[in-house]
């Protein structure tokens, strides 16, 4: 239940070897400036880069990997740096290939592709390109970015310092005097099961008091973020920091603006969930934190081995294909299951291109950490279906449709537990209030969030102050709007902006958890009406990265363009409400 890292790299020494390799490849790459006109020239280029992007995958996951194990090992740590490092050093050498291309102008560019059948999956990498044409700079411009890229991810290096390496457990006592050591990993199983408010509070407190403790350096740090994205803005003359990231993909903003609109237009429904919490569990008031409550009393633990053994079962009716992508996604090897001190906390699967990706697992018994295997399985096999169909350059996804398919993986599971449940009440009632979580949780939540980041960008865009108390005003004035609750009562929750990585780490990022969902759920329903079209959701997934995602996912029978298109996760919550109350008036 452990990396096996050595797929990857048998040793250091062999991770070095290729490094001082790229250390070459960048001294070389120079050479083709201002040769690219010739076909010959370009051609070379163009082979010699895919043989370079494998590598440079596979040496920044081993050492990243390496890293999340034991994020208190500076060795660790210290290879991530020298593969960042000359990762900064390769966009600079290679800085004058975009602009040099645009200038040779797409008839005679789509022409050299001709030529060469081996250069044909490019194809759309370079119409990506001339897409995002007007806002690629002149050589001299793309080189002096490229010199400032390293020093603009230090935001986000600086936040995982803190947030992760400098962030320790705690030890809390409990209103009967035991002691409990409550880490990032273990808290929500904790808020879970304590029946006393103030203990579920002493909890919640040991975690968000990092994070009040630091308020001005973790606003700082976040400063720095939104600065680096503005002066992305600024320099590649985009109308606003939202374009600058939705424009490369050509997601249309009126995808953005819809999620935000109609998730906003039905906050009457997380209102009532929480009202019908709050009379089900008799509390005199509903906090966050007493969101992890279960409604009810349940012994539902499961193994890693029984976790695994429910996902198989769940997807049993299922194309063999599928199943097979799922039983290579969770190999031997390639699943770190459990905490350990150090560890970087939550979840993910990384896949390099050409090789089996690796997910990391915080897994603890918990019917949630059963849902987030089959998530984080789900983008494994996304990675998988990918690499089976596409060449490299179009072997990578992008975020935007990567969450489709571990949404539809929960779906599947919790569809699988509804009609497989004994009929007893309380196994219904757990599985009613798991899927509205989910929604809760991946549409809503994240939709306030990313409410949130287009609110704070919108501060540094207009010069405003960025400062712990501004940050903590959108949070507060959101939770007001999507929840009813006033975070301030709550120690330390105004802060929790600064909880959150993916804001640090991948701005404009969590939006897509809500899109993804959205379409993972009209995909699921189409399955579940007619197993066959798992095709449909196959197809997208072995499509990798050759279209962009909104096209994608459109291919698949879904515009998200239109307001509709989220407006049957809203159904879908009211019917999931509507058979809560029943079992709960029962």
């Amino acid at each position: 239940m452990k990396w096996n890292l050595d797929n990857l790299y048998p040793s250091v020494e062999a991770w070095e070897q290729d490094l001082k390799w790229l250390e070459g490849v960048i001294a070389e790459v120079s050479s083709f400036q201002g040769k690219l006109h010739d076909f010959e020239t370009f051609r070379t280029y163009y082979l010699n880069q895919r043989e370079v992007t494998v590598k440079v995958y596979r040496l920044y996951q081993y050492a990243a990997l390496k890293s999340d194990l034991n994020r208190k090992n500076v060795e660790h740590a210290g290879r991530v740096q020298k593969i960042g490092y000359l990762l900064n050093q390769l966009q600079q050498a290679t800085a004058f290939d975009a602009p040099e291309i645009i200038s040779l102008g797409k008839e005679t560019v789509m022409g050299f592709l001709e030529k060469d059948t081996r250069l044909q999956e490019y194809r759309f990498p370079l119409e990506k390109l001339f897409h995002q044409q007007a806002h690629v700079l002149d050589e001299k411009s793309e080189t002096l970015l490229a010199n400032y890229r390293q020093l603009a991810s230090q935001g986000a290096a600086t936040y995982n310092a803190l947030a992760v390496a400098d962030n320790t457990p705690k030890d809390v006592t409990l209103k009967d005097g035991s002691t409990l050591t409550i880490t990032q990993g273990n808290f929500r199983s904790y808020l879970a099961d304590l029946p006393d408010p103030d203990d579920r509070e002493t909890v919640f407190k040991a975690i968000f008091s990092h994070y009040e403790i630091h308020k001005h350096s973790y606003a700082q740090i976040y400063n720095t973020v939104l600065q680096a994205d503005l002066a992305k803005m600024r320099s590649r003359n985009y109308q606003s920091t939202l374009d600058s990231f939705l424009f490369g993909n050509n997601i249309d903003p009126a995808v953005f603006h819809n999620l935000i609109d109609t998730a906003k237009q039905s906050t009457d429904l997380l209102k009532r969930y929480y009202a019908l919490r709050m009379k089900a569990l008799g509390l005199k008031e509903h906090r966050t934190f007493d969101r992890f409550m279960p409604l009810a009393k349940s012994k539902s633990k499961f193994t890693y081995d029984e976790a695994v053994q429910l996902f198989m079962d769940s997807i049993a009716h299922l194309d063999k294909r599928f199943q097979d992508k799922a039983v290579d996604a969770l190999k031997e090897g390639y699943v770190d299951v459990y905490e350990q001190d150090g560890k970087q906390t939550g979840a993910y699967s990384w896949g390099a291109l050409d090789e089996h990706p690796y997910i990391l697992l915080n897994y603890d018994d918990t019917l949630n950490s059963v849902f987030t295997l089959a998530h984080e399985a789900g983008h494994a096999m996304h990675s998988l279906f990918a690499a089976e169909k596409q060449p490299i350059a179009t072997q990578s996804y992008t975020i935007f449709v990567a969450e489709i398919a571990s949404t539809f993986n929960e779906h599947v599971l919790l569809d699988y537990f509804i009609n497989n449940n004994m009929g007893t009440r309380e196994d219904k009632i757990m599985l009613l209030q798991q899927s509205i979580d989910d929604i809760a949780a991946t549409f809503y939540r994240q939709t306030l969030f990313a409410a949130y980041e287009l609110e704070a960008h919108k501060l540094a865009e207009t010069g405003q102050p960025i400062t712990h108390e501004a940050l903590s005003n959108i949070m507060i004035a959101l939770y007001k709007e999507f929840y009813d609750l006033d975070i301030t009562q709550e120690p330390g929750k105004a802060y929790v902006w600064a909880y959150i990585p993916h804001l640090f780490n991948t701005p404009y990022y969590v939006y897509q958890y809500a899109t993804s969902f959205a379409a993972s759920l009209t995909l699921f329903e189409q399955v579940k009406a007619d197993p066959s079209n798992i095709e449909n959701h196959m197809r997208l997934l072995e499509s990798g990265g050759d279209a962009f995602p909104v096209e994608q996912v459109h291919r698949a029978g879904i515009d998200l363009t239109d307001p509709h298109a989220f407006k049957a996760v809203v159904t879908r919550l009211s019917d999931l409400l509507d058979a809560l109350e029943l079992e709960l008036d029962a």
